[in-house]
C-alpha cells in the first residue's frame, strides 16, 4: 500500500505550550482519513504544519517520498497538497464558474495573463465546468458566490481546491456552520471524489465521521491517543472516556 503523506516526529511548540508532540503518522494513497479529538487537541495546528502555514519545532513532513518540511505553502500546492479552511475564503462578487476558471488558470500559470479575458480561456472553462459538475454545482455555475447557500459555498471552496489537481486534499471542518441535512449531502459529494485524491479531514460531527471515514486518528493534548477503523475507534474505551462519550451525548 503506497503512502501519500507521512510525518516523522512532527512537533510544534508555542513557548512552553506543546500544541503537537512527536506525531508520526502515515496516510495511505486514496484514503478517507478523519482526525478527531476534543477542542485544543492540536488538529488544526497539525494541518497547518502539513501545509506549511506553520514551521515545525521538530520533525518532518513527506509528500509521497519527498521531504517537504522546508517548502512554503505555494510550493506544496504545486506538488499536490491543498486545503480548505474552517471559514471559507471565497470571492463574493465572482460567479462560481469564474472563481474556478481563475483557479484553473493560476494552476496552469496563466493567472497573470492580463490581456486575455476569462471568456477566452476555453480550456480552463471546460475544466472548471467538469469540476463544478462533479461537485453538483453545475446548475449554480453562473450564480454569484455571495448568493449561494452556505453549504454550496463550502462545496465551491472544495472546487477551488480541486482546480489545483491535488493528490492530497486537507479539509478543516468542511461541514462547520452547515445544517445537518446539508452536511450529509456535502459529505456524500466528497465521498464520490476520485480515489486519486487522498482526503484527510477534521470533523466534530461524529455521525459524519463514522459514516464517511475509513480510518480515524484521535488526537488528545497534541499527541495520538489511538488510530484505527471506525469500528475500532467506536469500541475503544479510552476514546469513549476522553472524547466520544461526551461528543455522542452533546
Amino acid at each position: 500500500m503506497s503512502v501519500a503523506l507521512r510525518t516523522e516526529g512532527l512537533s510544534k511548540s508555542f513557548g512552553l505550550f506543546k500544541a503537537n508532540s512527536e506525531l508520526s503518522l502515515s496516510f495511505a494513497a486514496g484514503a478517507r482519513h478523519a482526525l478527531i479529538g476534543p477542542n485544543g487537541a492540536g488538529k488544526t495546528t497539525f494541518i497547518n504544519l502539513l501545509t506549511g502555514a506553520l514551521a515545525p519545532s521538530e520533525g518532518d513532513v513527506y509528500l509521497g517520498g519527498e521531504r517537504i518540511t522546508g517548502l512554503p505553502q505555494h510550493a506544496r500546492v504545486k506538488r499536490g497538497m491543498t486545503r480548505t479552511f474552517q471559514i471559507n475564503t471565497l470571492f463574493p462578487g465572482l460567479t462560481a464558474l469564474e472563481s474556478v476558471v481563475l483557479a484553473c488558470c493560476e494552476r496552469s500559470g496563466r493567472g497573470g495573463v492580463w490581456w486575455r479575458t476569462v471568456a477566452a480561456e476555453t480550456g480552463a472553462i471546460a475544466q472548471a465546468q467538469e469540476i463544478l459538475a462533479r461537485l453538483r454545482l453545475d446548475a449554480d455555475a453562473n450564480t454569484p458566490t455571495r448568493a449561494l447557500p452556505y453549504g454550496k459555498q463550502r462545496l465551491l471552496e472544495i472546487a477551488l481546491a480541486l482546480a489545483t489537481r491535488p493528490s492530497v486534499l486537507l479539509l478543516d471542518e468542511p461541514a462547520a456552520g452547515i445544517p445537518s441535512a446539508a452536511s450529509a449531502e456535502l459529505f456524500a459529494v466528497i465521498a464520490q471524489l476520485p480515489r486519486e485524491v487522498t482526503i484527510i479531514f477534521i470533523e466534530h460531527d461524529m455521525n459524519l465521521v463514522f459514516r464517511f471515514a475509513e480510518r480515524i486518528t484521535v488526537l488528545v493534548g497534541g499527541t495520538v491517543l489511538v488510530e484505527g477503523t471506525p469500528d475500532e475507534i467506536a469500541h475503544d474505551s479510552r476514546v469513549r472516556e476522553v472524547y466520544l462519550g461526551e461528543a455522542l451525548h452533546a
